[in-house]
């Protein structure tokens, strides 16, 4: 039996608001779908956080970076496009 991979995702946001609240909603419900067991999600919040957000050369959000498996892929936007996401982030193929 082969081990399936682990995703970690990265989500940059500022605050609670709107674009944020649906960018998390968003990325927990195509984890939900496609990664049941198989992700985890660090949450950054660039107002809490800005020097982190610099530091990681993060300039917009929201933004999701995709750190494993690898390749690094970065999107930027609410992820209200599933099937944009998946392809950016390399899961179109993914089983389920």
């Amino acid at each position: 039996m082969s081990r399936l991979a682990i995703y970690k995702f990265r989500l940059y946001v500022a605050g609670e608001g709107p674009n944020s609240a649906q960018a998390r909603a968003n990325l927990a419900a195509i984890c939900r779908e496609y990664l049941p067991d198989r992700h985890q999600i660090e949450i950054i919040d660039v107002i809490n956080d800005p020097e982190r957000a610099l530091a990681d050369r993060i300039f917009m959000t929201p933004t999701l970076v995709k750190l494993a498996p690898r390749p690094v892929q970065c999107i930027v936007g609410t992820l209200s496009q599933k099937q944009i996401v998946l392809q950016t982030m390399g899961m179109e193929s993914i089983d389920v």
